[in-house]
């Protein structure tokens, strides 16, 4: 994507509200400049042609086969955020970064309709991060925490579902600029495994909480 092509206009209208709440939460945290704008749309525009490249054609009814990646990207904006808004940087880590197998986990669109995938499993539209990181969380959670497990039985729905909205927000909104750094840290020297102990271990945090909730 060439900088006289970079418009936020060129993104779909997630992406446009993406961008907005990414450079305004930047310039709250200081680490983003007044023109930050453009330069995070031109790392949105390269990456998705970048992941272009290695995506099929899938003929299915589901929505989500139809185009690109439905969700806002936000690991890339968090890289961006970490390199201070420095769009060639942000864009060296990820090319070098999206050779990595913790990728597949970290940066979900990385996965989106790819060619790594088996044909069965980009036709069912799910995820690797669902059926391998959610089902293990959901495992270790009724092993450590049986309370928090049966808590949400109880309530109807599964960790699973809380913890992919974690993962795929790379926790924001849910922690701290400083937490979020470390956790993306975590898991690219540690292994992708520790995606999971980071959920386990916010479910140990919050059990009171939730325990209480479930009796209220």
């Amino acid at each position: 994507a060439m900088d006289a092509d970079v418009k936020k206009e060129n993104l779909s209208s997630v992406q446009q509200l993406g961008v907005e709440m990414t450079v305004r939460y930047g310039k709250y945290l200081n680490l983003l400049k007044e023109d930050a704008e453009i330069g995070l749309c031109f790392v949105l525009m390269n990456c998705e042609e970048f992941l272009k490249q290695q995506q099929r054609t899938v003929v299915s009814s589901l929505c989500c086969l139809q185009e690109q990646y439905a969700g806002y990207d936000w690991f890339a904006s968090s890289i961006f955020l970490i390199m201070s808004g420095d769009r060639e940087k942000t864009l060296v880590f990820l090319q070098r970064f999206s050779c990595l197998l913790v990728s597949a986990f970290l940066w979900l669109p990385r996965l989106h309709l790819s060619m790594h995938l088996p044909d069965t499993i980009v036709e069912y539209g799910i995820h690797p991060v669902y059926f391998c990181i959610a089902h293990h969380i959901e495992m270790l959670l009724k092993a450590e925490l049986p309370l928090v497990c049966s808590a949400f039985q109880m309530s109807g729905f599964t960790p699973s579902q809380i913890c992919l909205q974690w993962i795929t927000q790379c926790f924001w909104n849910y922690m701290d600029w400083s937490e979020i750094g470390h956790y993306i840290a975590i898991c690219i020297f540690l292994g992708p495994d520790y995606q999971i102990y980071m959920c386990i271990s916010v479910f140990k945090h919050l059990q009171q909480d939730i325990l209480k909730h479930t009796e209220a």
